[in-house]
């Protein structure tokens, strides 16, 4: 989609451009986001951050100084004309404000919660050149994004008419959502093929509803359904279908989105003992099977001790599920500073507020189980930061003889994730990495088989929302161009 600004919308913008000058827009201060009380929130599921009130989003959408050269869209990596829906908002035209965030993002509902907003479109603000907090965009996004999927008017982003070709997406998480709403709108018919038995990928089994509740993503996949892509549960593309499947099938393109489920352990003594899991485990069983709700029969263990190792997003929501499963006790153990952890400033301030502790500059080296098998101690090393690594991050190193044994109940383990290995052990002939993830083009994520293309986490290996998001965009443009005859484009 075009970013051209049309004379109408440029007559418009240049009235809001003089209601107000930009010292003005400059001296509002950035809006809170309104949440649920600490005490409360770890009672339920409720979703903590409530979002701008309109009073809020008109407010904050006027500190945005329009900029001639917006940065901030350089910052999203799926294009989204920042300004546009702003500036709509700031004049009251809600609708047409998701309206333009629909151009380029077929979850923008999503993205307003969960996209790291401070270190992408955020983090080009103008703002921060002035020493000031940058426009709330992932605030506004949210608000504009919800006073849609609240209205009873929800319109359709316009498509093209039907091509006659068909495209097979494997996986409906962010990557292979994003992918389908474009092909769908260039006139593509989409069919996207998902192993769980719901539709969403991590969004459902890997995000906790305190986060981005599960309706918020079922109204964002209800609006592809209704542009006409078909989703096919329970089905395992690599068992219950093979690519040579999909082909004799008549797909004339396959997009792989099937994301990093392969979780990684420490590789430590005691790593086998009842009551050490995966965050993936964790998560999946609370978050996609109910576990711990009443009514659902899904088994998981509780603890009131309970440890998990790790620094990211996952880390986070995996220590502030605990919580609110009854943990009395629930620690993040990570082995560099808190300045190093890769998770959202603001998960790790939640995290703080519901009582987590942190113990930083610690690594588990050994658990310790009872007589019945499960685990009882964690014996954590001390560690101190050294040079930084590839990353740039500066390195732990041990301090010797600095181990301490904390008593623990539950340990839940999450370092990392790698690919999923169906589709790169199921497919001959594709190329795949020393790290198991699909070989493909930079620029057009084509793989080493012409009608293959990948995105997301089985191309990055762990990466997020908005990441997966923007390759699956990548990927559209690239499959569209080889795919659609040459006196059409």
């Amino acid at each position: 989609m075009s970013n051209t600004i049309s004379p109408r919308d440029a007559q418009w913008r240049e009235e809001l451009r003089r209601s107000m000058t930009a010292k003005e827009r400059t001296s509002i201060p950035r809006a809170r986001m309104n949440e649920l009380a600490p005490d409360y929130r770890v009672t339920c599921n409720e979703e903590v951050n409530q979002g701008l009130g309109e009073a809020q989003a008109l407010v904050e959408s006027r500190r945005c100084l329009d900029c001639p050269d917006p940065q901030c869209m350089v910052g999203c990596p799926v294009s989204i004309n920042i300004p546009g829906f702003i500036k709509n908002i700031e004049r009251g035209n809600f609708s047409e404000a998701a309206a333009v965030l629909k151009e380029t993002s077929a979850l923008p509902a999503v993205c307003g919660r969960v996209c790291p907003q401070e270190r992408q479109c955020e983090s080009k603000c103008i703002y921060n050149k002035m020493k000031k907090e940058p426009v709330a965009i992932g605030y506004l996004e949210r608000f504009a994004a919800d006073y849609e999927q609240h209205s009873d008017d929800r319109a359709l982003p316009p498509m093209e008419a039907s091509n006659g070709m068909k495209i097979a997406v494997v996986g409906s998480g962010p990557a292979g959502l994003s992918f389908a709403g474009d092909m769908i709108r260039r006139g593509y018919a989409v069919t996207v093929y998902e192993a769980l038995h719901q539709i969403g990928g991590v969004l459902k089994y890997g995000i906790p509803e305190f986060r981005l509740p599960n309706s918020v993503v079922d109204v964002e996949i209800d609006n592809l359904r209704k542009m006409g892509v078909e989703f096919v549960a329970n089905c395992v593309v690599g068992k219950t279908l093979s690519y040579d499947d999909l082909m004799a099938r008549g797909f004339d393109g396959v997009f792989v989105a099937s994301g990093a489920g392969l979780p990684r352990f420490m590789n430590i003594p005691g790593e086998n003992l009842i009551g050490v899991m995966s965050s993936n485990e964790y998560l999946t069983r609370i978050n996609l099977m109910g576990a711990g709700r009443q009514g659902w029969d899904t088994p998981v263990l509780r603890g009131s001790r309970v440890a998990v190792i790790g620094g990211g997003n996952t880390a986070m929501d995996s220590v502030r599920t605990a919580r609110r499963m009854g943990a009395e006790k629930a620690m993040i153990i990570y082995r560099r500073s808190e300045a190093e952890m890769p998770a959202r400033v603001e998960e790790v301030h939640h995290a703080k507020q519901e009582g987590v502790e942190f113990m930083t500059l610690c690594n588990p080296v050994e658990y310790i189980g009872d007589e019945n098998g499960r685990v009882k101690t964690m014996r954590v090393q001390r560690m101190e930061l050294g040079e930084p690594d590839a990353s740039g991050r500066r390195s732990p190193v041990p301090i010797e003889g600095a181990i301490d044994d904390i008593d623990v109940d539950l340990v839940i383990v999450s370092v990392g994730v790698s690919p999923n290995p169906l589709i790169p052990n199921s497919v001959d002939g594709i190329e795949v990495s020393r790290r198991g993830t699909i070989v493909v083009n930079d620029e057009t994520l084509q793989s080493s088989i012409p009608t293959l293309f990948a995105g997301g986490d089985i191309v990055r290996g762990g990466a997020t929302v908005i990441l997966a998001m923007g390759d699956g965009r990548r990927a559209a443009a690239a499959m569209d161009n080889k795919l659609r005859p040459k006196d059409n484009k």
